[in-house]
């Protein structure tokens, strides 16, 4: 009981926070494991349901920042209830659509509403008002938590899509968001001064930020506006751009049906997949270890540049049985998979301030433009080329300039400077 007692409120929140991100996590492993059984039933071209996918992901993306906003109005613990009911929704309602525009719809726009509102800017903000010390390391484990998610899911999902067929996979996603919602709405709390407690690490409580006028999406564009005059926002939402490409875009939409080409079963390959997501839990903590001690702009050169050679080497690593070789990429593309969010926001945060959250929305949405993108334009070269290899070989010279350009970012270390409506908005 006295050691219950010693645990700060903060680390309970964050608990929470990974319960349900892990809970929304499910859907972000259901398109890997259903491209094929959809094309088959209903006959719709891979680039067709790709279509529903890359929707999904942009509108994951573009959600964000909005959601960013709506919670400094609304407060985190609504936003995030009512985002894990669109995902159960969107979800359990695929079982009866009929038609392509009906996946788009329940698919794409649906559960991308839903998800987006969970998505990274959520993670930001939680850290951001959660903890003054730890907040890499946190960053790191909260973002493991949609890795956990896939890790939990994909094989079970893709279990579930071999003996009973893909609806009883979206009714599994459906249930385990819908379970989450009670958890969020009892413990998950918007401030530390709600419980009478100052920030982990605060030497004294900071009040919550007055809520802007206007309303989220004044905020979110406003912030928007102001961050665009910062030649560092272009850097940092271009590289994210890549990053989502060559994540979400392209090994989670693709990677399953492209070992499949190969001879490989789906749940072989889905396990494949899960095993990347195990190895990002570790990747990402230590990714958030390493923010909290080192200049994030080096560790971003290093995590795109190291990402961008394991592409171009990826096309000759496939085969009807799992190798050796496989594995060991396997291995090192999961330690990298969203290395790359904690020392993000701590870049957001640098520049941002007190904005930092609603400015990593949008540079998160970029980062889900760019596997909108990859989601698309790889299925529809698969369609006319009947391989995948000319993806992999652009998605590895692209994280090559993902990390050129997170290196000019060095350039701006020093004498740093902010334009006055940011500076404004972070006092």
């Amino acid at each position: 009981m006295f050691f219950v007692k010693r645990i700060h409120p903060a680390w309970l929140v964050a608990a929470v926070a990974f319960v349900a991100l892990v809970g929304a996590a499910g859907f972000r492993a259901t398109p890997g494991v259903m491209l094929h059984p959809l094309h088959e039933e209903f006959g719709w071209s891979l680039g067709t349901i790709s279509l529903a996918v890359s929707i999904n992901l942009l509108l994951f993306g573009l959600t964000a920042p909005f959601a960013a906003a709506l919670m400094e109005r609304f407060g985190i613990r609504r936003v995030v209830a009512y985002a894990l009911l669109l995902v159960s929704a969107g979800s359990g309602l695929t079982v009866f659509m009929r038609h392509s525009w009906e996946l788009i719809a329940l698919w794409g726009v649906l559960v991308g509403l839903g998800t987006g509102s969970m998505a990274l800017a959520f993670v930001a903000t939680i850290t951001g008002r959660w903890f003054v010390t730890r907040r890499g390391l946190v960053t790191g484990v909260l973002t493991a938590g949609g890795a956990a998610g896939q890790l939990v899911f994909l094989p079970l999902l893709a279990l579930l899509v071999d003996a009973r067929g893909w609806r009883a996979a979206a009714l599994t996603v459906a249930g385990a968001a819908l379970v989450v919602v009670p958890l969020v709405l009892w413990r998950l709390r918007d401030h530390p001064s709600e419980l009478g407690v100052t920030a982990y690490g605060a030497e004294s409580d900071t009040p919550p930020a007055p809520v802007a006028p206007g309303g989220a999406a004044r905020r979110a564009l406003g912030a928007l506006r102001d961050a665009s005059r910062v030649p560092a926002f272009w850097l940092l939402a271009g590289g994210f751009a890549i990053c989502g490409a060559t994540t979400n875009g392209l090994i989670g939409t693709h990677f399953i049906p492209a070992a499949h080409d190969h001879g490989m079963t789906e749940p072989v390959a889905a396990s494949l997949l899960a095993l990347i997501g195990l190895f990002d839990i570790v990747g990402t903590i230590a990714s958030g270890w390493l923010t909290d001690r080192m200049d994030s702009r080096i560790l971003l050169g290093w995590y795109y540049a190291l990402r961008g050679a394991s592409l171009l080497v990826l096309p000759v690593l496939f085969a009807a049985t799992v190798r050796p070789s496989m594995v060991v990429f396997i291995l090192f593309y999961g330690l990298d998979w969203v290395a790359t969010v904690p020392p993000t926001v701590a870049l957001c945060r640098e520049y941002f301030g007190a904005s930092g959250p609603v400015v990593f929305g949008w540079v998160f949405a970029s980062h889900q433009f760019g596997a909108a993108i990859a989601a698309t334009t790889t299925g529809l070269l698969r369609d006319r080329l009947g391989n995948y290899d000319l993806a992999w070989y652009i998605a590895g010279g692209l994280s090559i300039s993902a990390a050129a350009l997170s290196l000019l970012l060095l350039r701006t270390r020093r004498g740093l400077t902010v334009p006055a409506p940011v500076a404004v908005a972070a006092a």
